[in-house]
């Protein structure tokens, strides 16, 4: 935990570009989820002070996936070459599971998404991390009564 959190802090790399561009998508997936849920429950929790039942429900509307793929859509202008590459990789894995409250399109997008924060984590892009998912915010702000 010590080393998660210092390279963080000293803004370092966790895996150099070459060795995170060899992951699977779904494992960039799996952490960009992560990153992007505590980045929007400490969002909430400074905007707002409410139960955690409210915070639930609020939060559940920027990560759910039809969220997330409408922010992916908005973002692409905004995306370089590389960063968009990586959605498309993200967005083209087969997952295991299957999306309960979201057609499969946006499931796919918003895996993407979340491949993408995965890959800007772990190269070390923390201040392009911290812009998009800032971006993602004020994108689902903007669409919807929050």
């Amino acid at each position: 935990m010590d080393e998660f959190l210092n390279n963080i802090q000293e803004n370092t790399k966790i895996k150099t570009e070459s060795e995170v561009r060899m992951m699977a998508p779904l494992v960039l997936a799996y952490v960009g989820d992560a990153i992007f849920e505590v980045f929007i429950r400490n969002y909430l929790v400074k905007e707002m002070n409410v139960s955690v039942n409210q915070y639930h429900k609020k939060a559940t509307r920027y990560v759910r996936a039809k969220s997330q793929a409408e922010v992916v859509h908005a973002l692409e202008p905004e995306l370089t070459e590389v960063e968009w590459t990586i959605v498309k990789r993200g967005r083209n894995q087969k997952s295991a599971t299957v999306p309960k409250n979201a057609n499969l399109t946006d499931y796919r997008y918003a895996t993407g998404f979340e491949a993408l924060l995965g890959y800007l984590f772990y190269i070390g892009e923390y201040s392009r991390l911290s812009l998009l998912m800032n971006r993602a915010v004020e994108i689902i702000n903007n669409g919807m009564d929050v």
